[in-house]
């Protein structure tokens, strides 16, 4: 019989899941999900932000002392406060509930806090206390102080806008990061969300018991390369749906309340800046590992007779995708060091180290192209493996494939 050749295999794994209503369903929900959570937490963000502006400004009923001798009593009387002498007794009155709140203002504030002692109003209602506390001896220094400007700058550091520059261009600094730090989002998503399909590359057709009738009719190495590269670009298709809107997104929020502000002329994706060659490491990055990962999870798949079993291995290599992230600091603080050296160049880490490091502009270019060999090298090393467990384990349906045996290292079968 004519075998069927490589394109065949593709255009079937791609248009059979493309084509159904599921993985759009899958697709679509990822970036609704996480706009529906960005607006939620924004919303409830800008709530308690409103709400603690506006709680130095309310009025509240309470007694204090002075040790300091810097609070104003006239700014105290507006906010509520009436001094008194015997500090104890004030705060006994509040113990007892015939005072609602006493304030004790240390003889040196730098170095000793400010004691607040108040009716419970309820875990965030009673934050008002400690805020009038703060704003009555702010408003006390300001009106000591005289000029507005000074006393403004004695409460609260300036802001400072920091531009840096490469090679005679404005860089984007922190807004840089968003594109290549992108590519390790669609990373963990394209593992997470296809990690089944991987590892269905060859169970699928073990559980059902059609390998023997595959086998007279194709190569299996046709096969399991035909089903990769469906999956490399259904996961390309996949990160398209996800970055698309959510670039969309972050250019109408930026431009809605300015928080990045132009680059000069510099190149943008989606209004977002676009450093062209962390933005394309990260892409090789992302593909390589993305390919790793395939060929890993093909050759765990070609050695188990069952998906429930391989879900258990799923799950160690899904761990070791964390275990970066557990270091992400130290990744990022001292991109250079011997841990994040280590992470970087060990194959099951090295994904999401190399990721990160490239994304915060820790990862030198000959520390990409190490990566991107071995990525590779891997990702065919595993590829390679599992079609030769697969050919040689493919009619184990209930017993795990001996890797030893099919390597031919525990003699002849």
């Amino acid at each position: 019989m004519k075998r069927h050749n490589l394109g065949t295999v593709i255009r079937f794994e791609f248009t059979r899941t493309v084509l159904k209503p599921k993985f759009w369903l899958i697709s679509l929900s990822v970036p609704l999900l996480i706009a529906v959570v960005v607006g939620l937490v924004t919303i409830s963000s800008q709530a308690t932000a409103n709400r603690a502006d506006s709680q130095d400004k309310q009025t509240v009923s309470f007694t204090y002392t002075d040790a300091s001798g810097l609070v104003d009593a006239a700014v105290a009387a507006a906010a509520g406060g009436s001094p008194v002498t015997d500090a104890p007794a004030a705060r006994a009155a509040v113990v007892a509930g015939t005072s609602q709140c006493h304030v004790d203002y240390p003889e040196d504030p730098l170095s000793q806090p400010i004691a607040v002692q108040g009716q419970d109003l309820g875990l965030f209602d009673s934050g008002r206390y400690s805020a009038v506390a703060s704003s009555v001896f702010s408003q006390s220094v300001a009106a000591r102080i005289g000029d507005p400007k000074l006393a403004a700058l004695a409460v609260n550091e300036p802001d400072v806008e920091l531009v840096t520059y490469a090679a005679g261009t404005r860089t984007a600094g922190f807004a840089g990061v968003i594109v290549p730090g992108l590519f390790l989002v669609l990373f963990y998503m394209a593992v997470l969300m296809l990690g089944n399909q991987m590892l269905n590359v060859t169970l699928e057709e073990k559980e059902n018991r059609v390998t023997e009738m595959i086998l007279t009719t194709m190569n299996p190495t046709t096969m399991i390369v035909g089903k990769v590269i469906a999956l490399v670009l259904i996961g390309i298709v996949q990160g398209l749906v996800v970055a698309i809107p959510a670039g969309f997104a972050f250019n109408l929020l930026t431009n809605a309340i300015g928080a990045v502000p132009p680059t000069d002329g510099a190149a943008s994706l989606l209004g977002v800046p676009l450093d062209l060659w962390p933005a394309l490491i990260g892409f090789a990055l992302f593909l390589f590992s993305f390919l790793m990962f395939t060929g890993l999870l093909v050759a765990i798949g070609a050695v188990m007779p069952s998906a429930k079993e391989a879900g258990n291995a799923f799950g160690v290599v899904v761990m070791a995708m964390f275990i970066p992230l557990y270091a992400a600091s130290l990744l990022v603080s001292d991109p250079h060091g011997v841990v994040s050296q280590v992470f970087t160049f060990f194959p099951l880490t090295a994904p999401v180290s190399a990721l990160l490091r490239n994304a915060t502009g820790g990862l030198y270019w000959w520390e990409a192209a190490i990566a991107l060999v071995m990525l590779a090298g891997f990702g065919w090393l595993f590829l390679m493996l599992g079609v030769r467990l697969f050919r040689t384990g493919s009619i184990s349906y209930s017993s795990r494939v001996k890797i030893g045996r099919a390597l031919g290292w525990g003699g002849q079968q």
